[in-house]
């Protein structure tokens, strides 16, 4: 990073960068060796590093870090508060939560989120991170900074003349036909990304699932990350195994209200990773 261009920002709240780098929402955050961390929104780039508990340099103006960082790492909202109520009545929840602490829901593009979790379907992670990085770097905006060549993620406009044979290089598979399924709807209008942000939660979930191949894990991810709507709920094959295993087979979620997707990533993150430590 150029020094001329950072500056230092303060976060008291909940918040690590590596448990969110992992958690399964964002599939182009790099971590370089030096402890710096590449986020990417849109043609917005953003490099973080941790300087000690509650402060860090950042690739940014004062300006573009209160008008896009902020809001991307859901700053306005108190996450160790949420933490600290939501496993007072659920042991097993609590237990998550602790072990999550500094995982924050992400406000990404909802066009980004839209293709990113069609892709996802019966892929992991790694396998998603390389499709969604192929896309990106065939068809998107080449973005030079201070500290590496990147590429945008692609719009809808950059896509619609992409061949089926070159999407699938990409790695789509059988998805293919599913990403030029909303390529076209976006572009014609049939679906409207935009007027969406004005649709209440269901009405929102309903057109999501016009789209082929989005079904209701991937319209609530949409929703969850791309429209920060925090009640929604994406059940994998992870969520369905701690509700069964952790929770006897009752799904605890819907007692969390408009926190439950919050909370959904926090057994999420635990539910995948706890066993391995």
């Amino acid at each position: 990073m150029n020094d001329k261009t950072m500056i230092k920002v303060h976060i008291s709240d909940d918040f690590d960068l590596e448990k969110i780098a992992l958690s399964g929402q964002c599939f182009r955050v790099r971590r370089f060796a030096d402890g710096i961390y590449r986020f990417i929104k849109r043609e917005r780039v953003l490099y973080i590093k941790q300087l000690d508990r509650d402060n860090y340099q950042v690739s940014c103006g004062d300006d573009e870090w209160h008008e896009v960082w902020n809001d991307y790492f859901d700053l306005s909202r108190q996450y160790a508060a949420i933490c600290g109520r939501v496993g007072e009545n659920n042991g097993f929840i609590s237990k998550a939560a602790a072990y999550s602490r500094g995982i924050r829901v992400l406000h990404q593009d909802p066009w980004e989120m839209l293709i990113t979790f069609i892709i996802s379907q019966r892929k992991n992670i790694p396998a998603i991170t390389r499709s969604v990085e192929a896309l990106a770097q065939k068809y998107g905006r080449v973005i030079k900074t201070d500290y590496e060549t990147v590429s945008a993620f692609p719009t809808p406009e950059e896509m619609q003349a992409a061949a089926e044979k070159d999407l699938s290089e990409c790695g789509l598979g059988y998805r293919t036909a599913y990403v030029q399924d909303a390529v076209s709807k976006i572009v014609s209008g049939t679906v409207d990304l935009d007027e969406m942000r004005r649709m209440d939660d269901d009405r929102l979930f309903q057109e999501l699932l016009k789209i082929h191949g989005v079904g209701k894990k991937v319209a609530n991810c949409v929703r969850l990350f791309g429209y920060g709507r925090t009640a929604s709920v994406p059940v994998d094959v992870w969520i369905a195994r701690a509700i069964s295993e952790e929770c006897a087979g009752c799904d605890p979620f819907p007692a969390y209200g408009n926190e439950a997707g919050i909370v959904q990533q926090f057994v999420f993150y635990y539910i995948r990773n706890a066993g391995r430590s």
